[in-house]
């Protein structure tokens, strides 16, 4: 049985307009201040925007300001220790924020080294991303359709449920498994979905495997 919901699912996708703030940092002192300061949105811009320009990257590139201390300040140790946050612990941009700014203010401290400037030109920037929501023409009624939709739908519109939704909700579960358990009652599969981890998969590597959770669960019901 393929049953079918009252309440389809409605794929949407996103776009972003990405533009320069006023505030730059040209050491570790001022990029921490920076963080504290900007609007969340720069947050997330600066944590998320490599999960969704590298389809076929390896997982777990370095956020910016980690690749900015370690690269260009040369300060590898603060770099390292940005590095190492665990998005995944996080459903709150405040809370990332905070987290960024308790290891730079542990690690700096009243450190002279946390004033040494890069050179003119190599400041760190800031940058804010808006986001513009909209639907696509995928709508998925029950599970197989909402597969096929999958095969489908953008990188963005996976990336926008996947990761976005999250943070949007404030929430530990995505669109999918949302829908999935509360319109479909399909309460496994959504906690199977629910379990990727989206900062160790490419967008592409998601789409393989949501599909192939999908299929399974499909396979198991006509054998039923």
């Amino acid at each position: 049985m393929n049953q079918k919901t009252k309440t389809p699912f409605h794929f949407f996708t996103r776009q972003n307009l990405t533009y320069l703030t006023a505030k730059k940092a040209k050491n570790a002192r001022e990029l921490m201040e920076g963080i504290r300061t900007v609007p969340a949105a720069s947050i997330f811009h600066h944590t998320h925007h490599f999960l969704q320009q590298y389809e076929f990257l390896s997982p777990e590139p370095p956020n910016d300001f980690a690749y900015w201390l370690s690269n260009v300040l040369k300060d590898s140790l603060l770099g390292e220790k940005l590095a190492a946050i665990d998005l995944r612990q996080f459903h709150r941009m405040e809370d990332i924020r905070s987290r960024l700014l308790q290891i730079m203010e542990e690690a700096i401290g009243r450190d002279g080294a946390a004033d040494r400037n890069v050179p003119p030109g190599a400041e760190f920037n800031f940058m804010k991303a808006q986001t513009f929501v909209l639907p696509t023409k995928y709508i998925a009624k029950d599970l197989s359709e909402f597969r096929d939709c999958l095969f489908h739908i953008s990188a963005n519109s996976i990336y926008y449920h996947m990761f976005e939704s999250r943070l949007r909700i404030e929430r530990d579960i995505s669109d999918f498994s949302v829908w999935l358990e509360e319109s479909l009652g399909e309460a496994k599969l959504a906690e199977a979905i629910n379990k990727l981890d989206p900062y160790t998969h490419t967008v592409e590597g998601l789409r393989r495997r949501l599909t192939r959770l999908i299929s399974e669960r499909l396979e198991g019901k006509s054998n039923a």
